[in-house]
C-alpha cells in the first residue's frame, strides 16, 4: 500500500510476482499467466427499498485454480471497485500458496454501504448475488468466505440459497455459523495465527517468548484473539487499543479478563492512551490488527518494536516500509501473519467434505502446528536469498503456484 499510489492495487500486486519470478529465474511468460485473472464477472443486483429500486453492482474475480478451487471472501462495502476486487483475489492466490493449503484465489464484493442495510435487504443482496454467480460457485469451483461488511450469517444465506439450487453441499462456502456446519475454532483462526506467528518469529530470531513485550492496535476479532493467545503462550500483552482509546500497563494487561468487553472505553484503567499511541509503545513486538495504513512516512521513526506483526491488511505503506527496515525493524508481512483465517477455512472446508467435525482441540492443533511451519519455512527463504520475509513471502508462493501452473500441461 502507497500514501500515493501511482499504480493500481492490483498492479503493485503483480510488481512483487515479477520481482519473485525473477529471483527464481522463472520464464516470463509463465509469470505473466499465473498474475492474470483467469475470470472477472460483474453483476447488477437489483435491491427493492423503501425509496424504490437501487440497482448495485456485484463482482466476483477467480484469479488462479492452479492449486485447487479458487478461495476468497465477499465484503460490502460503498468504496468496493473491480481493481480493488482483483487486488485482492490476487493475493489470495499467493497467501493459499503460502501457507500450502489446495486452494486457488478468488474475491467478491458488493458496493453497498452495509452499515446501511436493513437484516432483510442485507439478506436479499447476498441471495441475489449468490443466485446470479451460481454457475461459477461450489466445493470444487469457488468458495466464498466473509470479509468486511459480511459476516457469518450472510454466509448462512448464501449458503441456504446455494442448497435450494444446487442441493446440500455445505462445502460451498466457508465461515458459517456453528450450528449451521461451520467449524468450532474458525472465528478465532485469524487471531490465533497472528500470535502463533510472533511465537515463531520470536523462536526463529533467538528471543524468548516468556515475558516478550506485546502491543496490539485493534481490539476486534483479530486483535482480541492475538491478545489471549499471546497472553496463554507467556507473553506479556503491555498495551491494547481500539477505536475508543487504549489501555497501558507495564507489567501486563490480564487480557482474559477484559476479552468480553465490548470495546476498551469499558475498561477501567488509570493508564489511559490514544488508539494511535499503542503504535509508538516500546515493546518487543507490535501488531497492528485494525486499519490499513496505520504506519506510514509519518510515524514510522516513531515506532519504538523490535518485530512488527501485520494482524491487519497492508498496515504499513511502501514509504515507512523501507523507513522501518532502515531502522532494523523485523516485518512479518500479512500474506503470512493473517493467514491463520484462510487455514482456518480450508480446515473447515475438509470437515464439511468428509462430513466428519473436529474437536476444537485438534483444530487449534493442526492450526498452530501448520502456522509454525510456515513462517519457518518463508524465514528460511529470506536467509537463503537475502531478502526481507516479505519478498520471502512472495518468493516461496509464487514458486509453488509457478510449479503448478506448468506441470499441469502445455495445452492451456
Amino acid at each position: 500500500m502507497t500514501e500515493k499510489s501511482e499504480h493500481s492495487a492490483f498492479a503493485e500486486v503483480n510488481e512483487r510476482v515479477a520481482q519473485a519470478g525473477e529471483i527464481l529465474k522463472i520464464d516470463k511468460g509463465v509469470i505473466n499467466a499465473i498474475s492474470a485473472c483467469e475470470r472477472e464477472v460483474v453483476i447488477s443486483i437489483p435491491l427493492h427499498r423503501d425509496s424504490g429500486i437501487d440497482v448495485l453492482t456485484g463482482y466476483r474475480v477467480q484469479h488462479s485454480s492452479a492449486r485447487g478451487p479458487r478461495k476468497g471472501g465477499i465484503r460490502f462495502h460503498q468504496d468496493v471497485n473491480l481493481d480493488e476486487v482483483r487486488a485482492l483475489a490476487s493475493l489470495m492466490t499467493w497467501k493459499t500458496a503460502l501457507i500450502d493449503v489446495p486452494f486457488g484465489g478468488g474475491k467478491g464484493g458488493v458496493t453497498v454501504d452495509a452499515s446501511k442495510l436493513s437484516p432483510i435487504e442485507k439478506e436479499e443482496v447476498i441471495r441475489r448475488w449468490t443466485r446470479t454467480l451460481i454457475n461459477v460457485l461450489g466445493p470444487n469451483r469457488d468458495i466464498p468466505a466473509p470479509d468486511m461488511g459480511t459476516d457469518s450469517q450472510t454466509m448462512a444465506w448464501l449458503m441456504d440459497e446455494f442448497h435450494r439450487l444446487e442441493g446440500f453441499q455445505p462445502a460451498c462456502v466457508t465461515g458459517k455459523p456453528v450450528g449451521l456446519f461451520g467449524a468450532p475454532g474458525r472465528e478465532e483462526a485469524t487471531g490465533r495465527g497472528v500470535a502463533q506467528i510472533a511465537a515463531a518469529t520470536l523462536t526463529e530470531t533467538n528471543r524468548k517468548i516468556a515475558g516478550a513485550r506485546v502491543a496490539i492496535q485493534g481490539f476486534g476479532n483479530v486483535g482480541r484473539y492475538a491478545a489471549l493467545v499471546c497472553q496463554e503462550l507467556g507473553m506479556k500483552v503491555v498495551a491494547i487499543s481500539d477505536v475508543t482509546g487504549g489501555i497501558y500497563e507495564k507489567n501486563g494487561i490480564d487480557v482474559a479478563a477484559i476479552f468480553g468487553m465490548k470495546d476498551l472505553s469499558q475498561v477501567k484503567s488509570d493508564n489511559r492512551i490514544s488508539s494511535t499511541d499503542v503504535l509508538e509503545i516500546e515493546c518487543d513486538i507490535l501488531i497492528p490488527a485494525a486499519l490499513g495504513g496505520v504506519i506510514s512516512s509519518k510515524n514510522a521513526d516513531k515506532v519504538a518494536a523490535q518485530i512488527i506483526v501485520e494482524g491487519a491488511n497492508q498496515p504499513i505503506t511502501t514509504r515507512a516500509d523501507l523507513i522501518l527496515k532502515s531502522n532494523n525493524i523485523l516485518i512479518v508481512p500479512d500474506i503470512l501473519a493473517n493467514s491463520g483465517g484462510v487455514m482456518g477455512s480450508y480446515f473447515e472446508w475438509t470437515q464439511n467434505i468428509q462430513q466428519f467435525s473436529w474437536p476444537i482441540e485438534k483444530f487449534r492443533k493442526e492450526l498452530d502446528e501448520r502456522m509454525g511451519k510456515a513462517f519457518i519455512n518463508v524465514y528460511a527463504i529470506s536467509k537463503k536469498y537475502n531478502v526481507d520475509l516479505r519478498s520471502a513471502a512472495f518468493i516461496v508462493s509464487v514458486g509453488r503456484v509457478a510449479e503448478a501452473f506448468s506441470v499441469r500441461g502445455s495445452l492451456v
